[in-house]
């Protein structure tokens, strides 16, 4: 066993570029003045915005160039791992044709892949991979139809949210003329004939721009609703819904199995709220195609016409609708109404479990339904009845996470897709056609040099600030010896009511091996691990819980032996990119690195680019006075302090080794956020200024023609993880292990 001091010289002295600041930029939040001198860095298609991003990148660039032996031996060890085969579950249409995901290894993109009956031989259907040199356009959507004849398909470039759609042929693999774009929050919903397809939509630029001159930060308004028949230009397409009274909801529609049906749900945030429309198929007098040319939409009845609760369509008997809700059920259950009758009452079919959270339910097989519950962050799987939901069979699997569940109520096979912190990857086929359900292996994954036995996963509980018990998951070698020494990797999230459960990382097995990392998932307040409640606890005048949270953890790991504050890196991405900086500047003394992905750092101003909006429902809005005091206790942005001033938080030291990282085409989270808390950063630490007590770096990763981490390319995340966790390495002092 060899090992490779990482941190035995000092880094030089950093020269960090300057960034103009603009001080006449003030805004007033009742009353209250804020200064935003970095509003510049919100046009990022400027010549200066573009100038800042490339001199950063090059300091970035010298800072991993010190971290080059780290990074090119988990370059090596991450490829790896990494060429192994891997499946995701399949789905069938029609008689007896089956279509999965599957990339052999190091392809930037799995491929769609189709075999006709489980024994067949398999074929591409379509390949990712060839849509562009790089890899920088992937498969953003799939929706095969029914029969299993046609398959439309959206692509996204750049990691963009914008989709493009596309129809093929499967016997033949002849693409149709078909080209549907201005596609946003969509879903492909096909009709059963399998003349065409509903989906959603944004209206078109009235300048008629291309989306590939770089990014748009413009908000989102006005969805709508479209019908697009085969063979046929987006111009003829059928305008099914558009409500120009209410231009931020957004509309998902969904067709029933039966075919009779199409559902819309309508949503205005990303809260587990939605409104629910539906319309009766069959009673249009000429079909769909009796629309064609006209100004009318579809005659959607309003079953749910407020935001009051969540609804998703589960299954139907003609008239009879059985959604899966949170209405007075902060922890869900099973509720049917018969639209068919209009004085008909909910009632519950399973009603909400005392303790575990029912995150979702598969009809299949006539009335069978197979529910997934999440109790204590661990999955348990059930087969009930459809029609009374009472308790048909346990379904035992080991503690991980079911991350998929392909089956219908015309078949009588379900494929469940499962993995765990030490397991790669099982998908089982269950025959529920038998009296007993059957779970037999399908397909296991493999990853060649990984021997789970090396390594424990266990789960802890720790108490937050204000006492209440938080989940965590550590992930490390066995036998670990309790002395502090360990370097440790904290992840959280912590919003929108997500919850983050046990997943197989290729990455962490690296870390673990080569690096001697505990690996660590605090499932903190905001996420959805025990329902709405858990989530509401952390969101909006409650957010603080989660950075408590938080840093209880950090706290936990350093009190128990498993690391120290010098050794403890945290991550995370989007809202957990928000949660790392924001504990960032409210405990600099706790951490020894700090990676923040994408994350939401101007509190003051998210609302006002792309779907920002939609995150009020967590966050809330400084346009609103109460909310606006909410947001600027914790917004990074306006929240970093020189720590070694007194009064500064984590008086006497500074803040920790950090590496902000963001995409230029990040349509989602833009990536000004990320820009201006680094200029701030830089600026208020005085990075780089001599005598200067913040000698450690504030860095950024700036990735180019990527997003916000969809559709990214097995290179693109072998490079980034090679990057970031180097950077972590050599910083904390942590040696190579062979």
């Amino acid at each position: 066993m060899g090992s490779l001091a990482a941190a035995a010289e000092p880094l030089p002295p950093l020269k960090y570029p300057k960034a103009r600041r603009d001080d006449s930029i003030v805004d007033d939040y009742h009353g209250v003045l804020v200064p935003d001198p970095y509003r510049w860095m919100e046009q990022l298609d400027s010549e200066e915005v573009k100038s800042f991003v490339s001199a950063q990148a090059s300091m970035a660039d010298a800072v991993l160039s010190t971290c080059d032996e780290h990074r090119g031996r988990l370059r090596g060890q991450l490829t790896a791992l990494f060429d192994h085969p891997r499946f995701r579950a399949p789905f069938k249409r029609g008689a007896g044709s089956y279509f999965y995901f599957h990339n052999p290894g190091l392809r930037p993109h799995s491929a769609l892949y189709v075999q006709h009956g489980l024994g067949g031989d398999p074929s591409v259907l379509l390949d990712p991979n060839a849509f562009s040199d790089d890899g920088t356009v992937s498969l953003g959507m799939v929706g095969v139809s029914d029969a299993g004849d046609y398959l439309a398909y959206g692509t996204s470039a750049s990691g963009s949210d914008w989709v493009t759609i596309r129809v093929m042929r499967v016997s033949d693999r002849e693409h149709l003329p078909d080209t549907l774009n201005w596609v946003k929050f969509s879903r492909i919903a096909w009709t059963r004939d399998g003349l065409g397809f509903f989906y959603s939509r944004f209206p078109a630029p009235r300048d008629g721009e291309a989306l590939d001159s770089g990014i748009k930060t413009d908000v989102n308004l006005n969805h709508e609703v479209y019908y697009h028949f085969l063979g046929t230009d987006q111009s003829q397409d059928v305008l099914c819904w558009r409500d120009p009274d209410h231009p931020k909801y957004i509309y998902i529609p969904e067709v029933t199995e039966d075919g009779k049906y199409v559902v819309l749900s309508v949503s205005e945030t990303s809260d587990p709220v939605n409104k629910l429309y539906y319309c009766d198929l069959s009673s249009l007098a000429h079909g769909l195609e009796g629309m064609r040319g006209t100004d009318g939409m579809l005659p959607f009845v309003k079953l749910v016409d407020k935001f009051e609760a969540y609804y998703g369509l589960i299954a139907n008997d003609g008239t009879e609708f059985t959604f899966l809700t949170n209405k007075d059920a902060p922890r869900y259950k099973l509720s049917r109404v018969d639209v068919g009758e209009p004085e008909s009452s909910w009632t519950d079919v399973l009603p909400e479990h005392d303790k575990a959270v029912l995150e979702s339910a598969c009809a299949v097989h006539g009335d069978k339904l197979l529910v997934n519950y999440l109790a204590d962050v661990k999955y348990v799987l059930q087969m009930r009845s459809l029609v009374t939901g009472e308790l048909l069979h346990d379904i035992p699997i080991d503690i991980g996470t079911v991350n998929g569940i392909s089956g219908r109520r015309v078949d009588s096979e379900v494929f469940i897709e499962f993995a765990s912190f030490l397991t790669p990857g099982i998908i089982y086929r269950c025959d529920v056609g038998t009296e007993v359900p059957e779970m037999n292996v399908y397909r296991e994954i493999s990853v060649p040099g990984f021997d789970r036995s090396e390594f424990e996963a266990k789960q802890v509980f720790y108490p937050s600030k204000d006492g209440t018990k938080i989940p965590m998951f550590i992930v490390s070698k066995k036998d670990l010896n309790l002395n502090g020494s360990h370097p440790a990797l904290l992840f959280g999230y912590g919003g929108f009511g997500m919850s983050v459960t046990p997943q197989f990382s290729v990455t962490r097995v690296v870390l673990m091996r080569h690096l001697g990392f505990v690996a660590c998932v605090a499932n903190v307040r905001g996420g959805g691990e025990y329902g709405e409640g858990w989530h509401r606890a952390g969101a909006l005048a409650s957010k603080q819980n989660c950075f408590d949270d938080f840093v209880a953890a950090g706290e936990f790991l350093v009190s128990a032996g498993y690391t120290n504050p010098t050794r403890l890196c945290i991550e995370g991405g989007s809202n957990g990119g928000l949660l790392v900086a924001a504990c960032l500047n409210q405990r600099p003394d706790l951490f020894g690195c700090a990676l923040a992905h994408v994350g939401v750092m101007d509190m003051l101003r998210f609302h006002k680019f792309t779907i920002g909006r939609a995150w009020t429902c967590d966050f809330g809005c400084s346009e609103n006075e109460e909310e606006f005091h909410w947001l600027i206790k914790y917004s990074p942005l306006h929240n970093v302090r020189q720590p070694w001033e007194k009064g500064g938080r984590g008086w006497g030291g500074q803040y920790p080794p950090t590496m902000l990282l963001t995409a230029d085409h990040d349509d989602r989270v833009v990536p000004s956020h990320t820009l201006k808390f680094l200029a701030t950063m830089q600026h208020v630490l005085r990075a780089g200024e001599e005598g200067s007590p913040q000698t450690n770096p504030i860095i950024a990763r700036i990735e180019r023609k990527s997003g916000h981490g969809c559709g990214r390319s097995t290179q693109k995340i072998i490079d980034e993880a090679a990057d970031r966790y180097a950077f972590a390495a050599k910083m904390m002092g942590v040696s190579w292990i062979d």
